[in-house]
């Protein structure tokens, strides 16, 4: 929750004033936007390569506290520069925490289970959204000489610190290493992931896993579908507030508007992780995903040709079935890649692209265009054509190995039998029991 919050405070900053006490023009401010992800790029790999070398859930914590720490610093810049400095440095710090969120889920959590916990924890986003709806019209009512969009930053930053320290307590680094429960139940727990063609993980770096990594289609694959799903969410998340405002409300108007918006995205994800939990035997996850981008692409084209407030401001909320898609899409990647280093590789570069997306799209709105932003919005529904292929093109890199691992063990070559289980650090190439989920 606390991770999307902290993605609108510019969006909310922008309504209260920004723009104007900093002095930004041009394209500053969607400067501003991009430049986070900037930070988040550079320390992606290096950050994540670092997760199997610590306790992950410390190490999460940790960076989560820094970058509430440096949230804090931007309700305090005095100008253009603190600003792009502050966020970059929050960028990195953030870095880490999608793909911390995904090792944790894959740890202790079965691939059945993965989509239901992922999409739960992502549906935290839809109520971050309408919380930050809310913090932004009690914010919008203080009468006091300090700026409203500096209490914006400097209360959201001290929440997430505040939780940061609160998650390194709580969270186990491991079934393994955890106090929480006896020997017996951590081994219980290592049992129910039995079924899943993965083995126990480790927190080290194998660089044969590595290098299949590099050599491995689906990672690249990983990457263009973040790039694909966040140079939108790149758009909306700086500008979502900006464009409501545009349909022709007020700025405390548009704050409260932003409330059903994230309650559509909760409701969009709840719904689909139901129905992928329906069909789990029916390997049909990647259709499903491709249907609900559809509904975001229909969004985008009411916010762009829409002839009147109401269709604009309905068509602004079906594009929040967007984060139903990449939560599944998380899964995928939980689910489908076998090593623990190669995990945290597909991770890493799935991140990678979310950050390219995020510091791209927000220059596909032209402040020439304010308020209707109309190449922005057709920028981000071609955009989410382009994911519903990367998504099919994926479906048929996990559908073809499955076939003929599948025709080897029928022909009788028992080291392709999907009903082996190993508990090695293997990679879903090294492992020939693995089947990919669709």
């Amino acid at each position: 929750m606390f991770y999307y919050v902290d993605k609108t405070t510019l969006s909310y900053a922008a309504l209260f004033g920004i723009r104007k006490d900093l002095n930004l023009t041009g394209t500053q401010y969607s400067t501003l936007s991009s430049i986070f992800y900037v930070g988040w790029l550079a320390w992606a790999i290096p950050g994540n390569l670092l997760l199997p070398k610590f306790p992950v859930s410390k190490y999460l914590a940790m960076n989560i506290f820094l970058w509430g720490v440096f949230l804090i610093a931007q309700g305090g810049a005095r100008n253009y520069g603190d600003m792009v400095a502050f966020r970059v440095i929050s960028g990195c710090a953030e870095s880490p925490a999608k793909p911390a969120f995904m090792v944790i889920t894959a740890m202790w959590f079965t691939r059945r289970q993965q989509p239901t916990v992922m999409g739960l924890w992502y549906a935290a986003q839809g109520i971050g959204i309408g919380l930050g709806g809310l913090i932004g019209y009690g914010i919008g009512q203080i009468k006091a000489d300090l700026p409203a969009w500096r209490y914006e930053f400097i209360i959201i930053g001290v929440a997430c610190a505040v939780w940061a320290i609160v998650m390194g307590i709580i969270i186990p680094d491991s079934p393994y290493s955890t106090t929480y429960f006896t020997r017996h139940d951590r081994v219980l727990i290592q049992s129910r992931k039995r079924d899943d063609y993965q083995g126990v993980e480790k927190r080290q770096l194998r660089w044969g896993q590595v290098k299949e990594s590099v050599l491995d289609v689906k990672t690249y694959l990983y990457f263009f579908l973040g790039l694909s799903a966040n140079i939108p969410n790149g758009g909306t998340s700086n500008f979502g507030t900006l464009m409501t405002q545009g349909f022709g409300f007020n700025t405390l108007q548009t704050t409260l508007l932003q409330i059903p918006y994230g309650i559509s995205q909760t409701i969009f994800i709840l719904i689909s992780i139901w129905v992928a939990a329906k069909t789990y035997h029916l390997n049909i996850r990647t259709y499903l995903m491709s249907v609900v981008t559809l509904i975001t692409v229909a969004g985008f084209a009411m916010m762009a040709w829409g002839e009147n407030q109401a269709t604009k401001l309905i068509g602004y909320y079906f594009t929040g079935a967007s984060n139903a898609v990449f939560s599944l899409a998380l899964s995928l990647v939980t689910g489908n890649v076998g090593g623990t280093t190669k995990k945290v590789i597909a991770s890493a570069v799935i991140f990678v692209g979310v950050a390219v997306g995020n510091i791209v799209g927000p220059y596909a709105f032209l402040e020439s265009e304010a308020p209707t932003y109309t190449t922005g919005i057709v920028v981000c529904m071609i955009s989410r054509i382009a994911e519903i292929v990367v998504i099919l093109l994926l479906r048929l890199a996990f559908v073809i190995p499955n076939r003929n691992r599948d025709k080897k063990y029928a022909e009788g070559d028992e080291r392709y039998n999907p009903n082996v289980t190993t508990y090695e650090d293997l990679s879903d190439w090294e492992n020939l029991h693995f089947r990919y989920l669709s």
